[in-house]
């Protein structure tokens, strides 16, 4: 199927899957057209927190996760999902944006073909880039997404560009892909209950862009910021293109590791203290050590914070509007971090960060749910997505 072809569906069952570097989820909903998901179940498993992380142990404790979310989605009994989507955090894939221009003293016609052709070059040069990158690795990767973020015919972004005459093209690609041995792990997961033919992996980077997109028209230039367990994954989105990523690996658990090593608790314990410190319910005593133990912590994350910022901007402003997904315990947490940030506040967006949390509030009636199913953001935003490719794209 070429990056132009349709794909029309109506009142599907849809299992969707939500593997990131702290948790996954699953979500049975039901897909249709001109209507947001209806999402009957979900389900989340939290991994462990270690003192020290390795992709090796990462990944089998996600695939072991995987497996016991997709066994309490079967065991629903809701019925049997017709497509099954899992959509990968940025632990689990690399992505980049890539502008395919093309200028021609005579008309060309620009076909499906023709430009799948042109795509699959910069499929190609990406993976070459990134293998050369990390030579080290015996790994081998495969594609999941190829997303034509927009086209320009002539100096004219146009929504239907298949058989036009043009002279000069551009065409801003996103590709992602993973390595095999992630993804036939998370197939195996999956597998042992679903046995589907398929199973379509995307990229919370793509999911979350296109939710925001097409839930705050207004905002054509905004930062999307990820805060996973292991990971913090910061996009910058100008005119409604994908542009950059960059990844640093500090995420919310780094918190609870600080706490859990300055106080001499397990990791239960310690994020329970900070749940209380975040409500204002811990007591004066314990608000000053849990103070003391969180400042490296905050002091660490922001200097990566700013430094992605920098490597971001180059010769462009970067946008004030951040639109923020990180577990609710840490919304404030970090969004307090970012606010007293003060440098790149006036020197790269000349005013202040604005945070927008992607949480239940802000995706309120996004999506439909059943009275007993536990509205998981992470998963609404995985729906929204999902249902727009079945039925618009």
């Amino acid at each position: 199927m070429g990056i132009f072809s349709g794909n029309k569906n109506k009142d599907e069952l849809i299992l969707a899957l939500d593997v990131a570097s702290s948790s996954v989820g699953a979500a049975l909903f039901y897909s249709s057209v001109g209507n947001v998901p209806q999402i009957i179940f979900s389900v989340r498993e939290h991994l462990s927190i270690a003192d020290e992380v390795t992709f090796d142990r990462l990944l089998l404790e996600a695939s072991q996760a995987l497996e016991v979310v997709a066994d309490k989605a079967l065991k629903a009994g809701l019925g049997a999902p017709s497509k099954i989507f899992c959509v990968l955090s940025s632990s689990w894939y690399v992505s980049q944006t890539r502008v395919v221009r093309l200028e021609k003293n005579t008309p060309f016609i620009f076909t499906s073909k023709f430009a799948d052709s042109l795509i699959a070059r910069e499929v190609a040069l990406f993976e070459e880039e990134y293998i050369k990158e990390y030579s080290d690795t015996e790994h081998h990767f495969r594609p999941i997404e190829l997303k034509n973020i927009k086209t320009t015919l002539n100096g004219y972004e146009t929504i239907e560009p298949l058989a036009q005459s043009v002279k000069e093209l551009q065409m801003d690609i996103f590709i992602s892909m993973s390595e095999e041995r992630v993804l036939q792990a998370f197939e195996k997961s999956i597998k042992t209950h679903f046995h589907h033919r398929e199973i379509k992996f995307t990229s919370f980077v793509m999911t979350s862009f296109v939710a925001v997109r097409d839930m705050y028209v207004h905002q054509d230039n905004f930062l999307l910021m990820d805060i996973g367990g292991e990971v913090t994954d910061i996009t910058m989105v100008k005119k409604n293109v994908l542009r950059e990523s960059v990844s640093y690996p500090i995420g919310h658990n780094a918190v609870i590791r600080a706490l859990s090593k300055s106080l001499g608790v397990g990791p239960n314990e310690a994020h329970t203290l900070f749940s209380l410190y975040q409500e204002g319910h811990a007591a004066e005593t314990v608000v000053k050590k849990l103070e003391v133990a969180l400042k490296d912590i905050k002091v660490e994350w922001l200097k990566n914070f700013q430094s992605t910022l920098a490597n971001l901007s180059n010769d462009i402003s970067v946008p004030a509007a951040i639109f923020l997904a990180v577990n609710a315990p840490y919304e404030e947490f970090f969004a307090d971090i970012i606010r007293n940030e003060q440098f790149n506040q006036y020197t790269l967006t000349n005013s202040k960060f604005q945070i927008i949390f992607l949480n239940t509030r802000s995706l309120h009636g996004a999506a439909i749910y059943e009275e007993s199913v536990v509205r998981d953001p992470f998963l609404i935003l995985d729906a929204i997505y999902i249902n727009r490719f079945l039925n618009k794209i």
